[in-house]
């Protein structure tokens, strides 16, 4: 607010963040990855790090999200993330969903085999505000939904506007947002949805893009902080409320005028 005042209403004044350098660009984030690291450490045993690169995962748990596809091969995710990744789970399933009660309970089961090798912590009592805390805070937003069940992607949406890039599979928003290995990168083919293929997706992109990019090009790092902001600016409530007044109200009311 104080660099860019009025973005909430005009979200476009983001699309020129000139008058932002990289360094205030990263401490921006750096304060928020604090902040949550000071919570999650505070709520589990397990010590997490500022220095390394913080995958977050974070909603509802249903099936077609499939927060368990990272966990397809532990071995494999052991021997590209050891030091050099740590996740943070958050999530929540309807009392009566026995079957996301399952899924939360595998997360945990996965977290507990991986302990030593990749830092791995699921924070309990989801709610907004910590929603908040791990969309501002992690390095990265992970997203897997089985295509084409995702409607919107709200989460990735907000990460995307904390300067989080994205690693989703092509659905949702996503699927018209992303611009891969600019603001993010995208798990998969937009043509098959299939978990085997996904989940190999999934680690080729950590291992060959998203890790080498976060250690070793900071630069592009950041730059891909800068188009993650400037790309959210198209998926606002502001943008929706305008486009419904634009295409819905306004000619609803050119339509009675003409017939009156």
């Amino acid at each position: 607010n104080i660099k860019i005042p009025g973005w909430r209403t005009q979200p476009d004044l983001l699309l020129d963040l000139n008058n932002i350098t990289d360094d205030e660009l990263n401490q921006a984030h750096s304060s928020q990855k604090h902040i949550l690291l000071e919570y999650a450490n505070s709520h589990s045993q397990i010590a997490i790090s500022k220095d390394i690169l913080t995958i977050g995962f974070a909603r509802r748990a249903a099936e077609y999200k499939r927060a368990r596809l990272i966990f397809s091969d532990l071995d494999r995710l052991v021997k590209l993330g050891k030091n050099k990744l740590q996740i943070i789970f958050a999530g929540k399933a309807h009392p009566k969903d026995e079957r996301g009660k399952d899924i939360i309970r595998e997360v945990v089961e996965n977290a507990n085999k991986l302990k030593g090798s990749v830092k791995i912590i699921f924070l309990e009592n989801y709610n907004m505000s910590l929603g908040h805390l791990i969309t501002s805070g992690v390095d990265i937003w992970l997203n897997t939904p089985l295509r084409p069940n995702e409607a919107s992607g709200t989460s990735g949406m907000k990460a995307a506007l904390n300067g989080i890039p994205n690693l989703s599979t092509l659905d949702g928003w996503w699927a018209e947002g992303c611009i891969h290995g600019e603001n993010g990168w995208a798990i998969g083919s937009p043509d098959s949805c299939d978990d085997q293929l996904d989940s190999e997706s999934l680690y080729q992109l950590l291992e060959d893009e998203v890790i080498p990019t976060f250690y070793n090009d900071r630069g592009k790092w950041t730059e891909m902080m800068r188009s993650s902001i400037q790309g959210a600016t198209g998926f606002t409530a502001h943008r929706m409320i305008k486009e419904y007044q634009q295409k819905f109200y306004q000619n609803q009311e050119q339509e009675v005028l003409s017939s009156t």
